[in-house]
């Protein structure tokens, strides 16, 4: 999967958020670890998502942009 990420340079270094994901975002002190640092963030977040919905009727839909 493809998620958009925003990346935006810190004192510390870079933030990174995942706006389809509220909530998820993570930071590194370069630009390579911060998204190293996010996209295992997106993957704990898709996996308690999952967790959450075990027993849901889950079902996928695709969108044209």
């Amino acid at each position: 999967m493809k998620y958009k990420i925003v990346l935006e340079k810190s004192e510390e270094g870079y933030s990174v958020s995942c706006p389809g994901l509220p909530g998820c975002w993570s930071q590194g002190a370069t630009e390579e670890e911060a998204i190293e640092n996010i996209q295992d963030a997106i993957q704990e977040y898709l996996a308690a998502i999952e967790d959450t919905f075990k027993d849901a009727d889950v079902r996928e839909v695709e969108v044209s942009i």
